[in-house]
């Protein structure tokens, strides 16, 4: 595993702590089709189906002090793409869909801050929760 890929597992693990701390239900992770990726797939509180895109920085390498965040990494075509397969995805699954609420893309963007990458000790993270990104 390369260190950008555990950097990315390491921050949608941390992700999905966050949601099941705010009562999601997590139905699926890392959904991978030609078309695209869904990072996680959950049910909110008021059983509105969102899919969750997540971006993650290392503070020391590439954060807030260099001028990036991770919300930076998120691109107009990367939205596209996001809506896109969510679409497909929520098209497949129509049980999961409320009628009154349909479904909505959120992003959760994490910050690590001093993790230490042979020991993997961290010292905090930083989450931010988008909702309705589009």
């Amino acid at each position: 595993m390369t260190y950008r890929t555990e950097i990315g597992k390491l921050g949608e693990d941390k992700a999905c702590e966050y949601l099941v701390d705010k009562k999601f239900k997590i139905i699926e992770r890392n959904f991978r089709r030609k078309w695209g990726e869904l990072d996680i797939v959950v049910l909110a509180p008021d059983k509105t189906l969102v899919f969750v895109e997540v971006k993650t920085l290392q503070n020391a390498l590439c954060g807030p002090a260099k001028g990036l965040r991770p919300e930076d990494q998120m691109t107009a075509s990367k939205i596209k793409k996001f809506k896109r397969t969510a679409s497909l995805y929520a098209g497949g699954h129509p049980e999961l869909i409320d009628d009154n609420r349909g479904w909505r893309l959120d992003l959760v963007a994490i910050t690590i801050d001093g993790i230490q990458p042979l020991t993997k000790t961290r010292k905090s993270f930083v989450v931010r929760h988008y909702q309705n990104i589009v």
